[in-house]
């Protein structure tokens, strides 16, 4: 720490002879006419001799990233948000200006204008014909500006991160350019993209703890949406008929490589479908965005990145396939598929024992829709790696999904696996009011003997059902996840900008 102090020391003393230069350390205004890619792009097989025989000007500015100098000339690496270049300074062309370098480091954002050559090692180079300092950086780069490679901070600095790791970088413009894919997908087949709330009054649409805070004007306590589910649905009571919404959840729950409490979800409604109707346009979404994200339908995977929570310890590079159609599994099938007892499908007992049995952690209270599913979670889900829909859920585990007419006790109902993750969820959405309350008033039941993650009562919604919502299907698709997987990180926080940590001691 000593060091960095006597470092950022040594920065504040250029900072100050700056300022008795006259110079501003913080700039102003700089009209930028070229991005550093476009230059490379343009003039990356143009040889030496013809660029000298152009006499165009480039005006860029950025970061330095590395800076040497020998006495009357000195080379340094200008980095913008498209990529890096060399720049040259040379004594007899600045003239007195050419002394500002000797307070110059290398963190400095500076503009610049010059023409192009090439150097002796033929590098593309900006011999610079004028300069401006735009930001004096007062805190070194890491590790010597090789790199910073301590998880901890690079999450923690992520500003430092994007600085100093290129591939970073690349994987947030991939991200926004899934997000923009995602609304063209949905906008070229006739969705409307809405907002809706983002504090309710009654937390609903999903099994989850909720963040609590309190509206003082109002005087009562709101909560941060687990989902926006019951307000989309209630724009199809309305009269919309395809609607979507891309923004945040809140769950006040762990967090791990796999869950951040804060994550964004994809969310989307169609009048009159149901839940077979959305395996194929899910097949169809996904495989189209992992082709304008991955180039392809087959991308690596590390097996331990997705199974890191489930304590695999191999880290061995396979190959994920998203070409369609997916397989489809009943949750029975998957379990026993994997070999779990299929006396848990005979009555709680036997699947708490089981469960007991393979040390999985289940309360003394736990239903047994509430148990199958702990169950899943720890045999199944983290082995299902290729894509796969899982269907024929209980009905205490869907409070909000249409009953199977051959089978009343399952729900019409999948959820996506994809690398050990649940991706997706989705159901035909249960349009009678009704049913709908009784599963409410179990819900609250279930609340009240201990179920933390258990829904509370929303008469309003009943009441919106009584005025009736056409037939329709419903799908949630986790956008940090499948990130995860279409660039094979091995933790959500490599593909959220600023994940939440625990406070810097």
């Amino acid at each position: 720490m000593e060091e960095i102090n006597e470092l950022m020391q040594e920065r504040i003393k250029k900072l100050k002879q700056l300022r008795e230069l006259g110079i501003d350390p913080y700039g102003g205004v700089f009209e930028v006419k070229d991005r550093v890619s476009d230059i490379l792009e343009k003039y990356e097989n143009i040889s030496k001799e013809e660029l000298e025989t152009k006499n165009e000007n480039y005006t860029i500015a950025g970061r330095i990233i590395a800076l040497r100098s020998f006495g009357k000339a000195a080379f340094a690496h200008v980095q913008d948000a498209s990529g890096k270049l060399q720049i040259y300074f040379k004594k007899d062309v600045l003239g007195k200006k050419y002394d500002v370098l000797k307070n110059l480091d290398v963190g400095d954002i500076i503009g610049l204008k010059g023409p192009l050559f090439r150097t002796k090692t033929n590098e593309l180079t900006i011999e610079v014909m004028e300069f401006v300092l735009l930001c004096k950086s007062l805190r070194p780069l890491p590790e010597k500006w090789h790199g910073l490679r301590d998880v901890e901070t690079r999450y923690r600095q992520r500003y430092v991160d994007l600085i100093v790791n290129p591939h970073v970088r690349e994987i947030f413009l991939k991200r926004s350019r899934l997000i923009k894919a995602i609304r063209i997908f949905f906008d070229e087949r006739d969705f409307i993209e809405v907002e809706t709330p983002m504090m309710h009054q009654i937390p609903g649409g999903a099994t989850a703890r909720p963040f609590k805070t309190h509206h003082i004007a109002l005087g009562i306590d709101l909560y941060l949406r687990i989902a926006p589910e019951l307000y989309l649905k209630k724009l199809l009571v309305g009269g919309y008929e395809k609607v979507y919404e891309l923004n945040k959840n809140f769950r006040n729950e762990g967090i791990s490589t796999k869950h951040n409490p804060e994550f964004t979800m994809l969310e989307f409604y169609i009048a009159y479908a149901d839940y077979k109707y959305l395996m194929d346009f899910t097949e169809a979404l996904i495989a189209h965005l992992c082709r304008e994200i991955a180039g392809g339908l087959r991308i690596p995977y590390s097996e331990s990145s997705a199974s890191h929570d489930a304590g695999a310890a191999q880290s061995q590079e396979q190959i994920i396939d998203f070409t369609p159609p997916w397989p489809r599994l009943s949750m029975k099938d998957a379990m026993e598929q994997q070999g779990v007892d299929s006396a848990v499908f005979s009555d709680i007992e036997k699947a708490r024992e089981y469960a007991i049995q393979n040390n999985i952690d289940i309360s003394r209270k736990a239903t047994y829709g509430k148990i199958l599913d702990e169950i899943f979670k720890k045999k199944v889900e983290p082995k299902l790696i290729q894509p796969v829909f899982i269907v024929d859920y209980p009905v205490e585990l869907s409070p909000l999904a249409k009953r199977k007419k051959d089978n009343p006790e399952f729900v019409e109902r999948f959820e996506l696996f994809v690398a050990g993750r649940e991706i997706a969820n989705a159901f035909s959405e249960l349009n009678d009011p009704a049913d709908q309350k009784e599963r409410f008033l179990k819900q609250v039941e279930a609340r009240n003997m201990g179920d933390e993650e258990a829904g509370y009562m929303d008469e309003d919604f009943v009441r919106a059902l009584e005025y009736g919502m056409p037939p329709a299907a419903g799908e949630g698709i986790g956008i940090d996840r499948l990130f995860m997987i279409f660039t094979n990180s091995p933790s959500i926080r490599d593909v959220v900008l600023f994940p939440q940590l625990k406070p810097e001691q």
